[in-house]
């Protein structure tokens, strides 16, 4: 279970990879909040970037709870890259002084407000002690982009990725699959892969598009507007995408809105991938986990 830090407002969310992570508010919600497939801070709260000196004192706090051998940091919440560069900074270099075996800092952020900060930016923030970015990309696909708001295209992003692992910070980027619906299944797969490409990220982590409620993109799920794929189409999707990747990362479907786990370092690992796959495929989609709405 996450060490908690000692003040935090709103929902409090962490990827998979930080569940044993000290959690230390630095921002609340999230500045965009307009992805029509988020349900997460729909009904607030306001973006908000907390006080540097309130953050120093939950380091403290924590130091005092934990002891100075905290080995990784997690800085929630939905988009801590939107603080200014210098703060951000000055919590990394503060946090790695207050415990000296930091292995990793890690934060959240968009595209969007990756690319703001520019190549150096992300550089001083690895020369001040962040180590590791996690990155919705959910598509290389513009037309599913603007589709579910995203608020940035895919040069953006391709741009924004190639930055951050030229900075030398890790980088996981997130893939939705299902996102483009039935009608665009094979555009999603085929622009994904690319950007992927050009990006090559650390960490390439897959989950299955589910509707969420308080979400616009349900209602048009419910109207039958948005055709969503079923587990075959989800499978054929995802071998699609894994078929065209040309990356030295490391795959990951760690999440419980998948149909199957599949995982593996590429490029290595893609063709017993694919071969999963396709004996996924072969199952009967009553096998497979239920349709459900999301709640988180």
């Amino acid at each position: 279970m996450s060490k908690n830090s000692m003040r935090y407002e709103g929902p409090i969310y962490r990827p998979p990879s930080e569940a044993d992570s000290l959690l230390i508010q630095a921002t609340v919600g999230c500045p965009h909040n307009k992805c029509t497939f988020c349900t997460i801070y729909k009904n607030g709260p306001r973006f908000k970037i907390r006080p540097v000196q309130d953050i120093m004192e939950d380091i403290d706090s924590a130091s005092k709870t934990y002891g100075p051998n905290v080995k990784t940091l997690f800085f929630p919440a939905g988009n801590t890259i939107a603080m200014r560069t210098d703060n951000l900074a000055a919590i990394c270099i503060y946090a790695r002084k207050i415990f000296p075996d930091l292995e990793r800092i890690t934060v959240y952020g968009s595209s969007q407000y990756i690319h703001k900060k520019g190549r150096s930016g992300l550089k001083q923030l690895a020369e001040a002690g962040l180590n590791r970015i996690h990155v919705g990309l959910e598509s290389g696909n513009d037309e599913i982009l603007r589709y579910v708001k995203k608020g940035v295209d895919a040069k953006r992003q391709i741009e924004a990725g190639q930055w951050v692992v030229a900075a030398g910070l890790e980088l996981s980027l997130y893939v939705v699959l299902g996102l483009g619906g039935a009608g665009l299944t094979e555009p999603h797969a085929d622009a994904t892969a690319n950007a992927l490409n050009q990006i090559n990220p650390d960490f390439i982590r897959l989950r299955t598009f589910v509707p969420k409620i308080n979400t616009p993109i349900l209602d048009e799920v419910e109207s039958g507007k948005f055709k969503m794929l079923g587990p075959h189409g989800i499978l054929k999707e995802t071998e699609r995408l894994v078929r065209q990747l040309e990356v030295t990362s490391y795959l990951a479907s760690d999440h419980y809105t998948n149909y199957i786990d599949v995982h593996g370092k590429l490029p290595e690992s893609k063709n017993p991938m694919i071969e999963q796959i396709r004996a996924a495929c072969k199952r009967p989609e009553s096998q497979f986990r239920p349709f459900f709405i999301g709640d988180q």
